[in-house]
């Protein structure tokens, strides 16, 4: 391996390290021991898959980069290419400036926000009254979780970039920086769409008063200045800032792709296109009963009531929805070790979330079903149907607070 992807690791891991003692919960000798110790084998981990090659970095990812590579680099922007939102497509370009291998650089960019998703998921702990050794182990969990190791290091995915800018959007909010949240979800979206399942908790956050409608326009001036850089290579602004609008079939006909959703219960429907329909609307409909609960009960909505109803989103929408594929409930798996380190008794959600997401991993890189996909759905129903109660009792442990708002574990 090249010895400058080695020194890159590295400086991933120092950050991780960084990071941590930045929060404040490296406070005794055996809080570092502990930390450099998960750090290294964190990073030793990732280091034993990085030449690993899927057909998605062959048939997709390195002719892309090499696209850009035989055109100008950055100045190839200008064209459209792959089903990426631009953002992405900007390190690609940057890539394709480099001697060193991309497949290395694809995963070394998806490991930085493995970081980051660690150290979003810690903010959101200790934001929640989880103290220095939760707030540890929820980063270390998050940065050893399976899919998550799987998704950056192994696949060559960016799933991690966009989930870890939305955490750490969620974790703004409750910290009270309203801004820097609505630039960090902006952001989110800017890398991918597949950020539609968290964005809705944020009308939740209006409700409970984290957010001012003042805030919002945040999120477009944010989004508009990610593509103006494409822009100005000469690609029309309206076909940039409009690019999810073209990419909607990019997504497949298929009512399921390897995916845990309420489709491989019910893969056997006569009318595909109507079972996609209702399906649409069905999804629309949990996400408005959940924001009508919220609002009824906005007086109530504590840290962990808002990191609950995230969790029911990232779960229940893309479940409830057509053509979902194998990666996306990945907002769904690191959100829901957040709330395990935050409300332990929510924590079966995480496993069950994760035991979904597996089975849809396997399918994918091993070109086999470990076990049938409907074992994962009914895995989800169960996460739903645990987190919905803990939701209702934690709405009901808050009827007597005035402001609805409550940081003790």
């Amino acid at each position: 391996m090249d010895y400058r992807v080695i020194v890159l690791l590295i400086l991933e891991a120092a950050l991780a390290l960084f990071l941590l003692w930045r929060s404040g919960v490296l406070k005794t000798r055996a809080h570092w021991l502990v930390c450099v110790g998960l750090t290294v084998l964190a990073f030793v981990l990732r280091a034993l898959v990085l030449d690993y090659e899927t057909l998605d970095y062959q048939n997709f990812l390195a002719g892309w980069v090499d696209f850009y590579r035989t055109h100008g680099g950055w100045s190839a922007l200008r064209w459209s290419l792959g089903n990426y939102n631009i953002p992405y497509l900007y390190f690609l370009a940057l890539i394709s400036y480099s001697g060193i291998r991309d497949l290395y650089l694809i995963k070394l960019l998806s490991i930085l926000f493995d970081v980051l998703l660690a150290w979003g998921g810690l903010r959101l702990c200790a934001r929640l009254g989880g103290g220095p050794r939760r707030q540890i182990a929820c980063f270390f969990t998050l940065l050893l979780l399976p899919t998550v190791f799987l998704n950056g290091a192994l696949w060559g995915q960016c799933d991690s970039i966009y989930v870890a800018l939305a955490v750490l959007a969620l974790a703004l909010a409750l910290e009270d920086k309203p801004v820097r949240s609505m630039i960090c979800l902006a952001l989110s979206f800017g890398f991918k769409l597949q950020a539609v399942f968290v964005i809705p908790v944020f009308a939740v956050l209006l409700f409970n008063g984290k957010l001012k409608w003042y805030h919002l326009p945040v999120f477009p001036l944010t989004y508009v200045l990610l593509v103006l850089p494409a822009v100005f290579t000469g690609r029309p602004f309206i076909d940039t800032l409009t690019l999810y609008l073209s990419q909607t079939g990019s997504i497949g006909s298929g009512l399921n792709y390897n995916s845990s959703s309420i489709f491989a219960i019910f893969w056997n429907v006569q009318d595909p296109e109507a079972a996609a329909s209702f399906a649409v609307i069905g999804a629309f409909v949990y996400l408005i009963a959940l924001l009508a609960l919220a609002f009824r009960f906005r007086s109530r909505l504590n840290g962990r009531a808002v990191l609950l109803l995230a969790v029911l989103m990232a779960v229940g929408i893309p479940f409830l929805l057509p053509h979902m594929h194998d990666r996306y409930f990945f907002a769904a798996d690191a959100l829901t070790v957040a709330l395990a380190f935050s409300l332990p008794e929510a924590a079966p959600a995480a496993l069950l979330t994760q035991f979904a997401s597996l089975l849809g991993y396997h399918a994918y890189l091993k070109m086999r079903f470990f076990l049938p996909m409907q074992y994962g759905a009914w895995a989800l129903i169960a996460a739903l149907l645990l987190c919905f109660v803990c939701l209702v009792a934690e709405l009901h442990a808050q009827r007597d607070t005035k402001d609805g708002i409550r940081n003790s574990a």
